[in-house]
Parts: structure tokens; C-alpha cells; sequence
């Protein structure tokens, strides 16, 4: 393993010594070696080592073991053993360490099962493997200047029942089998003396979300962190230890006063109201004991709830780390993994859906599902990452797309922003845990409260918003080069007759209320045009505003019927959308040149006739692009021979009209 750092120095903080180089604490803050205050900004590593069943759409209990053994069950344990090596290597490695630190964040939270350290069945055995595999992430971190902690995931036994801590889905054995605990104890003295000079372990998280069986009190979770700390404390002095509370690190009554003079409360948040009240009882811990808190997880939910969340933790100095970097076919990640079609088989099947695999199949979509989670195989999505690290998300519309007008916007997109910036939605964010709010009906392509869903328009984009329901709205940034007149198609389906909706331009409206047609299915498609809309030159707001709903909506393409662009001294007006300069130069002896502006793709015929009406030769002929394009003819006739001195005409033709030049050729 690489040393990152060994201490020397010592610098005095409260009543314990801290060596130079380490995160510690200072009252109710972290503080760098300096001893300035730092704000944990972070991301986890969920699913890596610890697979769950939700973030690979894997049926059935979803713990770690329980998905080994229905891969086991299905492909052998070769097999296994070789589709889980591809699946580790795949999940994380040194690109998604350097991503993660280029997006900004200064810390990972690392879930790690203890059996990866010790054989389940031999206590006081470690696997040197499993340490190396800390060791590289570890050397990642340093490289890229960010802060690990360590988070035991899955501790012996099972810290509560659920699959999270790979439990037996039975009991939370960790708090009922003495053996456990005393196993687990040892394991982080030899987690802790292994890292203890290591500056760029962030710290200790003990025990994830732990759950106490009926009859268990919270004075159990301190009497164990308290072992814990006394081991820790024997080898390593030097990182903070995050202590979580019962009930999933949310109930921290009987873990007061702090038992440590480096120790951080982690609470954890989901589906809940981002006010103060909400994190009130957290607050009050810190400012009675004077311990700094971290918000050790928080996610599962839409991007203006996380930007919310996160904006309560800034205004009162929480550290945050968001809940995780990587799932399959998921929008609340920054990297979503695709779903394979032959791994959605073996999902069918596992679902009780379809007829089981061969082993080849099997085994091939498995591989192949683990390819997909290299980074350079997932979907990024833009608008997660600027929930999680963008200020101003809240108050502030950025693009989502460069939409140049004239030409086609994809409905799904939409500015990046906040409710009510950059869209407002009815449903925006889930808020309790006891009923299903979805936020995105569609739960595909983006994070927000707008509703998207695939698509089956056959001239439109691949999604479509949907569900749109009254005095709902979408924004987008959009540039437009050419001032002119518009044609706007607007793509639409429905099986009723309910929808309306509005345009409008910097808050001007542009258009009527629009009355939107049954097209007899919510994936029938019909185009509505709207003709003669004024469009301004440069950047502009568009807001499609729908005072009725009822209606998907895909794309609407911007046509220019009628430029508004002044035309330059001396050129033609070919028609409203396309200008021929004069020829140059004239006279010419070797080669003369036209520009021919385009603002709209056009056919184009250019030639060159001579005095007696015969064509002389063929300059240009098929569909040209938007743009300027140099018309040219070097002075030789169709069979590439000099032609002779004498008048002739530049002639153009666009889509039916046309303009002429004389040219003089002088030899």
C-alpha cells in the first residue's frame, strides 16, 4: 500500500492532541490541520461493495448474499467469481475517483461489508485482498485531494434487519449475539491500525443505520461505539469517529453526551421536509455538546429537494454526502447504468416473468450488464450533478441544450433549475416516507418534477413530457440567429380533447392559447402548427405555459418562413430566407466568387450561362445547409477548358427563386 502522509507534528485542540495533517474536531465544527472550518461536500460509493437489489432492479430480498446466490444459483460459482470480478473492477475505479473530484466534492463515503475483511466464518481472520481494495481507493483519494470515510455497511450479524446490512432479514443479530459485537470491535482495531497515519482517511463511520430489535435500548448503540472507540483509541488517535443514531441514524436519544473528544453525530435524511424543524433535534445535540454533525447520507429523491437539502446544510454547517455516484437505469444518480435487454431476460425470469436462461445467455448478460457500469458506458445526467453542485440551482435557469432557433426543441429539454425557475410541476419531490410521491411519473432521462417517459412518435425525439396537468409550465434558454417569422410545429398526443397551451418570449406572450386536439392515444401523434410567430435576434426565455392538461408534448420545430435580417449593400434577395452577394471580383481573369447566405437548408442550382443563353458550366447542385457558402467559378466550361473573355451571368436558384449577376471574364 502507498503512504500518503505520516505525521509528525502535533497540534493541540481541546483536550486531545491531533497530529498535523488530519480532519478533526474543534467544538461543533471539522476543522482542516489549520484548524479552519470544513464543510464535508461528498458523494457515496453505494452499491459498489455493497450491492443492494434496487440499484440493479434485482428482485427478491436485495442483500449483498442473497444476489450472490441467485447469480450463483444461475451461473455457477465460477462464473460467479468471474462476472463479479468485472462488476467490482467496472463500478469504481480511479476514473470515477478523478470524476467525482472534478465535479468538486472533497470527500467519498466508502460502504464496505465486514465479511470483505473477514471470513464470515473465521473470526480473527482478514483477507489481505479486501484491505488492498481500501488501499486503492485510498490512493485515488490522495491523488485527487479528497477525504475517505470508512463506512462499515454491513457489520457482523446485521446492525438491523433489512438488506441493507446483509442481515439474514430475520433479526438484527449484530445486538443479540454477543460474538458479533466483540467481532466487530476487533475489526475496526485493525481497520484503524492499519490507516492510522493515513491523512486522507476522513474518519471512522461505525455503524451504518443501525436498528435495535423490540426491547433493545439506545444505550446499547453507545455501550458498543464506546467498545469500539476504546479499540480505535488503542492504535489510532488521529480520525474523527461518525456515530450514528438508532432507527436508521435518525434517533440519537441515549447516545449524549459525546464519548469521544474527535467524534461526529451522522444523521441520515430521507423523504422528509427540508426545514429547520426537520434537523432541529440534530441542531440541539450540537449546540448543548458542542460535537460537530454530518449529514452521512441523504438522496433517493429529486434534484430541487437534494439542491434544498443541501442549502439547509450549508446555512447551518452541516457536512453532506449525497446518496450515490452510480445505478442501473436510475435518475437520481449522476451516472446512470444502462439495462441491457438480454439482462432485463434474466430479471424476467428471476421476476417470475419469463423462462429461465441458458447458462451462455446468462452469463453473457450478466458480463454485459457489468460492462455498462464503466463510466464511459453510463448516461451522465447534467441536471442531477447541478442539483448537487451548483449555488444557485434554486434561484437560477441555466441551459440545458444549446437550442438554436431556427430548428427543433426536444421538449424533456428544459432548462436546469429549480421548482418554479425552471419549470413548475404539481409534484415535485417526495416529502414523506409513508406514501408514494413520485416526483418523475416517468422515472426516466431526468431528476426534476416535470414528467418524462419514452416515446413512440415516429418524427419526434426519443421522450416525451407527460402527465401535464393545469397551470403546469416549462422554461428553456434559446438563441435565435436569424430576426424573422415563424412557423412553429408542435408535436402532441392525447386521447382528449383537454389540453391548452401558451408560448411566450421573454414573458411576452407570442401566441394564442392553443386548444390541443384529441389525437386518440396518448402515443398517437399529430402535429399543431402556429404560423406567423416574431422572433427577435439572440437569446430569449421560452415558456410553454399549460392552462389545461391532459396532453403529452414532444418536440416543437421552429420553421422561418420570412427573415427580418437586413440585407447588406448590394447583395440580392434571392427570398426571405436566402441573399447572394455580388460577384468578386469582376472583372476577373482567373476566378470569381459569390456568397450565397442560407438560413434555412435549402435546394440550391448555381450556374454559369453565356451571352447566347447556353449553360456554361454547373456550380453548385443539391441541399446546402443554413449558412454562408462560397459560390465559385474559376473561368473554364463544363469540359474544364478555358472559357473564352466576354459577359456572362452568375445565375442562382433557391428552392424555385432565383438572382443573377453579369461577370466579366478578361483573359
Amino acid at each position: 500500500m502507498k503512504t500518503l502522509s505520516i505525521a509528525t507534528l502535533c497540534v493541540f485542540a481541546g483536550t486531545q492532541l491531533f497530529a498535523a495533517g488530519f480532519l478533526h474536531t474543534d467544538g461543533g465544527e471539522i476543522v482542516d490541520p489549520d484548524g479552519n472550518p470544513v464543510i464535508l461536500r461528498g458523494i457515496g460509493l453505494g452499491g459498489w461493495l455493497v450491492p443492494e437489489g434496487y440499484q440493479l432492479k434485482i428482485p427478491g430480498f436485495g442483500s449483498p448474499s442473497s444476489i450472490r446466490k441467485q447469480i450463483t444459483d444461475l451461473i455457477g460459482p465460477v462464473h460467479a467469481a468471474e462476472f463479479y470480478g468485472e462488476y467490482e473492477a467496472n463500478y469504481v475505479n480511479e476514473a470515477d475517483i478523478r470524476t467525482i473530484a472534478d465535479w468538486g466534492f472533497n470527500s467519498i463515503r466508502l460502504p464496505f461489508n465486514y465479511r470483505m475483511l473477514s471470513p464470515e466464518d473465521l473470526p480473527g481472520v482478514y483477507l489481505e485482498e479486501g484491505f488492498e481494495v481500501i488501499d486503492r481507493v485510498l490512493d485515488w483519494c490522495g491523488r485527487y485531494n479528497l477525504y475517505l470515510i470508512l463506512d462499515m455497511h454491513c457489520a457482523p450479524g446485521g446492525q438491523n434487519a433489512g438488506n441493507i446490512s446483509d442481515s439474514d432479514g430475520i433479526e438484527a443479530r449484530l445486538w443479540t449475539e454477543p460474538a458479533n459485537q466483540d467481532r466487530i470491535v476487533a475489526i475496526w482495531r485493525k481497520i484503524a491500525e492499519r490507516y492510522a497515519e493515513e491523512t486522507w482517511i476522513g474518519g471512522y463511520d461505525l455503524i451504518n443505520e443501525p436498528v435495535l430489535p423490540a426491547g433493545h435500548a439506545n444505550a446499547e448503540i453507545r455501550a458498543l461505539s464506546i467498545r469500539i472507540r476504546d479499540a480505535v483509541r488503542e492504535v489510532d488517535d488521529n480520525h474523527i469517529l461518525f456515530v450514528e443514531g438508532n432507527w436508521y441514524a435518525t434517533d440519537f436519544s441515549g447516545l449524549t453526551p459525546p464519548f469521544d473528544d474527535n467524534m461526529v453525530y451522522s444523521f441520515h435524511k430521507y423523504w422528509s421536509e427540508n426545514t429547520a424543524a426537520s434537523i432541529r433535534p440534530y441542531l440541539d445535540i450540537r449546540e448543548r455538546h458542542g460535537v460537530p454533525l454530518w449529514l452521512g447520507e441523504f438522496g433517493e429523491n429529486s434534484n430541487p429537494w437534494a439542491a434544498d437539502a443541501i442549502r439547509l446544510m450549508e446555512e447551518n454547517r452541516i457536512g453532506w454526502n449525497w446518496w450515490t455516484h452510480k445505478k442501473v437505469a436510475t435518475t437520481t444518480a449522476p451516472f446512470s447504468a444502462p439495462l441491457p435487454p438480454d439482462y432485463q431476460k434474466v430479471l424476467d425470469y428471476w421476476n417470475g416473468n419469463a423462462p429461465g436462461p441458458d447458462l451462455f445467455s446468462a452469463r453473457s448478460a450478466l458480463l454485459e450488464m457489468a460492462e455498462g457500469l464503466k463510466i464511459e458506458n453510463c448516461t451522465f445526467l447534467p441536471d442531477m450533478l447541478a442539483a448537487l453542485t451548483r449555488g444557485d440551482f434554486l434561484t437560477a435557469a441555466t441551459p440545458y441544450r444549446d437550442h438554436r432557433i431556427p430548428g427543433v426543441i426536444a421538449c424533456e429539454d428544459y432548462d436546469i433549475g429549480g421548482q418554479g425557475v425552471a419549470y413548475w410541476d404539481r409534484d415535485y419531490q417526495q416529502t414523506r416516507w409513508d406514501v408514494s410521491q413520485p416526483w418523475n411519473r416517468g422515472y426516466t432521462y431526468r431528476n426534476d418534477g416535470v414528467d418524462i417517459e419514452r416515446s413512440a412518435d415516429p418524427e419526434g425525439t426519443p421522450y416525451n413530457v407527460g402527465w401535464i396537468e393545469d397551470g403546469e409550465w416549462l422554461s428553456y434558454t434559446v438563441n435565435a440567429d436569424i430576426p424573422g417569422e415563424y412557423e412553429i410545429r408542435i408535436r402532441t398526443a392525447s386521447p382528449q380533447a383537454t389540453g391548452r397551451l401558451e408560448l411566450s418570449l421573454s414573458g411576452i406572450p407570442v401566441t394564442p392559447v392553443l386548444q390541443i386536439p384529441s389525437t386518440g392515444g396518448w402515443q398517437n401523434w399529430a402535429s399543431q402548427t402556429i404560423r406567423d410567430v416574431a422572433v427577435g435576434e439572440g437569446a430569449h426565455r421560452l415558456t410553454l405555459s399549460f392552462p389545461g392538461g391532459g396532453f403529452n408534448l414532444n418536440q416543437l420545430e421552429f420553421i422561418l418562413t420570412r427573415s427580418h435580417r437586413s440585407v447588406p449593400d448590394g447583395w440580392a434577395r434571392i427570398s426571405d430566407s436566402a441573399f447572394l452577394s455580388p460577384p468578386h471580383p469582376n472583372p476577373f481573369n482567373d476566378r470569381t466568387f459569390c456568397i450565397l447566405r442560407l438560413e434555412k437548408p435549402e435546394p440550391v442550382d448555381a450556374a454559369v450561362w453565356n451571352a447566347k443563353g447556353a449553360r456554361v458550366r454547373v456550380l453548385a447542385h443539391g441541399e446546402m445547409a443554413a449558412g454562408e457558402h462560397r459560390i465559385v467559378w474559376d473561368g473554364t466550361t463544363k469540359s474544364l477548358k478555358p472559357a473564352a473573355s466576354g459577359i456572362y451571368l452568375l445565375k442562382v436558384e433557391v428552392d424555385g427563386d432565383t438572382a443573377s449577376f453579369k461577370v466579366v471574364l478578361v483573359r
